[in-house]
């Protein structure tokens, strides 16, 4: 089982990022709140259809969770079933909460003994596992962020603030105000600079009840900026990849970045 997971996890990998047809996200069940002390719950899935647990789980290793101070804090009843992932967060502080699954990897693969070696995991592990003198090592490193935001009160910026590693994206307003109809503006950052070039795939949810994804495509300019003027209130599912040669480790030779993002757009 174990080798069979490995193995799949390697063909994931080797899969251009445009030819993905899953769609992984995080779901909180509201985005604005105003309270002393209210609650979330947020979904986390691996889906075809936005926002519909089918047909695996988002995995929470890599959860954090921002406070308006710019804290760290725990969700709480952390659970994974078959289909989706679910957690509770406790609101205790005024402000915006970041709410984020990151992952961090390698990836490689090489011959042993006339026979293909498939390996996964972090940089530690690799110095490990992976011998010195693999015949015709190949070696990639990945970075993601899977986020969403919520406000509890008045909206503040603290937790918000660009991390400086991998792909990001900042919105030059706020996450959390955000209308139909409206133009909303991104800086689209790759180890914290600006990056033009960058294509965003932008999809409304409850793609079940429509024929067509009706996607919005939009590229960051030499600014490292695009614009979109949200067409409908829902919950929107925003997704850009790249790759460069700006590797950590010196073995790799490609870095794929991925990011994604849940945002709510409300009614005027």
């Amino acid at each position: 089982m174990k080798r069979t997971l490995l193995l799949a996890a390697a063909i994931a990998l080797a899969i251009p990022f445009s030819a993905a047809a899953h769609k992984a996200w995080l779901r909180p069940s509201q985005t604005v709140l105003a309270g002393s002390d209210p609650w979330i719950t947020v979904d986390a899935a691996v889906s075809n259809d936005l926002f519909y647990f089918n047909p695996l789980p988002l995995r929470l290793d890599g959860l954090m969770v921002t406070a308006p101070d710019g804290s760290t804090v725990q969700p709480q009843n952390q659970a994974t079933g078959k289909f989706r992932s679910v957690f509770d967060l406790q609101l205790t502080q005024q402000g915006t909460y970041r709410i984020a699954v990151t992952s961090s990897g390698l990836a490689a693969t090489w011959e042993e003994d006339g026979k293909p070696r498939r390996w996964r995991g972090n940089a530690a592990s690799f110095e490990r596992e992976v011998p010195r003198d693999a015949k015709n090592l190949q070696v990639s490193q990945s970075v993601g962020r899977n986020e969403t935001f919520v406000t509890n009160g008045s909206p503040n910026y603290t937790a918000l603030k660009p991390v400086g590693e991998g792909l990001e994206l900042v919105a030059l307003g706020h996450p959390n105000d955000l209308f139909a109809g409206e133009e909303t503006r991104f800086r689209v950052l790759v180890d914290g600079k600006p990056a033009a070039g960058i294509e965003f795939e932008i999809v409304r949810g409850e793609t079940r009840y429509r024929n067509a994804q009706d996607e919005i495509r939009v590229s960051s300019d030499a600014n490292g900026e695009f614009a979109v003027t949200w067409p409908a209130a829902g919950m929107y599912w925003l997704e850009a990849t790249t790759s460069d040669d700006r590797t950590s480790v010196p073995q790799a030779r490609q870095r794929r970045l991925s990011y994604v993002a849940t945002l709510e757009v409300l009614p005027q």
